[in-house]
C-alpha cells in the first residue's frame, strides 16, 4: 500500500461534511453501528433507549426500550433481523428488530456489559464486560445462560470483535487476547496501557487496538507485532471506537475535544481532522461499501458525514 505524497492529497475522499444530524437521544450517545449493507444504523446511549434510523434520508424509524439502565453497545444480526444490546443494567437483550420484541435475556455478567457482538451466522453473540470476563451465548436453543465463559483477563473487557474462528477482546488491563474457538488457544499481545477500543481490518490481517494514553497501537494479526502507532487525538477517560476505511487505507477515531481524526495507515501521520461535535466523540461506524461514516457523541447527536 503506497503512502500518499502529501497529507492535502492523503485526505482528499475521506468523509468530513456533515450530511445529516440524528436527533432524539436524550443525553449522551454511547455508540452507533451500521448494518451490514449500511442502508440503516443503530444507536444507544444513556436514556436507556436504542434506535434505528435511516441515517441517508435522516429518518428515525423505531425506538427499542427494554434496559434498565444506560446501554453501552447494539450489534445487528448480517441479515438485519435481530439486535442485541447490553449496557449497565447486566443484562444481555435479544430482539427481534421488526417487532420490538425482545425474544430473550440472556443473564451471567456479574457487573456492566461493555461490548456485543453477533458471529457471522448471528447464532452466537459474544459480550465483554466489567466482571474480567467474555461470554458466549447461543441464540437457538432456550439457553439464558452462557455456553462459553473465557475468564483470564485481570481487569473489565472494553471491547470485542469476531472472526470466523476466533474472539478478539481489548481489557483495561492492557492487553488483547485472541481465543481460537476450535481448539481453545489463547494468545496473549501485551500493550501495556489499558485499551477501550479493538477493530478488525477489512482483510482482518491487523488488529485496531484504542488505548487510553490517547495512542492507537496496530498490531499484526499472525505475528502479534506492533505495525503502527496513531496519536493526535485525546482519548484518557472516555470509552470510543476507532476503526479503519472500508478500504484499509485510514485509520479513524474520535476524541474527547469533539474532533475525529482521519491517519495514513501505512506512515502513520494525521491526514484530515476536523471538529465533528460539542463533545466526546464515542462512537465511530464506517459505511461498509461507500465513503460515508457515522460519529456519535456526548452532545446527544449521532453525525453522519460523507466527502
Amino acid at each position: 500500500m503506497a503512502s500518499s505524497s502529501s497529507s492535502a492529497s492523503a485526505g482528499a475522499g475521506l468523509p468530513s461534511k456533515e450530511a445529516a444530524v440524528l436527533k432524539g437521544h436524550e443525553g449522551a450517545v454511547l455508540a452507533v453501528r451500521y448494518n451490514k449493507d449500511g442502508k440503516y444504523c443503530l444507536s444507544c446511549g444513556k436514556d436507556r433507549s436504542l434506535r434505528l434510523w435511516n441515517p441517508a434520508k435522516g429518518i428515525h424509524i423505531k425506538t427499542y426500550n427494554g434496559h434498565a439502565r444506560e446501554v453501552r453497545d447494539v450489534a445487528v444480526s448480517s441479515d438485519n433481523s435481530k439486535l442485541s444490546s447490553c449496557g449497565g443494567d447486566r443484562q444481555l437483550l435479544y430482539w427481534d428488530v421488526s417487532t420490538g420484541r425482545i425474544i430473550r435475556k440472556f443473564q451471567g455478567h456479574d457487573s456492566e456489559i461493555n461490548s456485543v457482538k453477533f458471529n457471522e451466522q448471528a447464532a452466537a453473540l459474544v459480550s465483554g464486560g466489567y466482571d474480567r470476563s467474555v461470554r458466549a451465548w447461543d441464540c437457538r436453543s432456550n439457553r439464558f445462560d452462557p455456553i462459553q465463559v473465557i475468564d483470564t483477563f485481570s481487569d473489565s473487557v472494553t471491547s470485542v470483535v469476531l472472526t470466523k474462528t476466533e474472539i478478539i477482546a481489548g481489557s483495561v488491563d492492557g492487553t488483547v487476547r485472541t481465543f481460537d474457538i476450535r481448539n481453545g488457544r489463547e494468545i496473549v499481545d501485551e500493550l501495556g496501557q489499558s485499551v477501550n477500543s479493538v477493530a478488525l481490518s477489512y482483510d482482518e490481517g491487523c488488529v485496531l487496538a484504542g488505548c487510553l494514553d490517547s495512542t492507537i497501537r496496530l498490531l499484526d494479526r499472525a505475528s502479534g507485532e506492533k505495525l503502527q502507532e496513531y496519536k493526535g487525538h485525546e482519548n484518557k477517560a472516555f470509552k470510543m471506537d476507532s476503526c479503519l476505511t472500508n478500504t484499509d487505507a485510514h485509520v479513524v477515531s474520535g476524541s474527547e475535544d469533539g474532533r475525529v481524526f482521519f491517519w495514513d495507515l501505512v506512515d502513520g501521520t494525521v491526514v484530515n481532522s476536523f471538529k465533528a461535535h460539542a463533545s466526546v466523540v464515542t462512537g465511530i461506524s464506517y459505511h461498509p461499501i461507500e465513503s460515508c461514516m457515522l460519529t456519535s457523541s456526548v452532545d446527544g447527536t449521532v453525525r453522519m458525514w460523507r466527502t
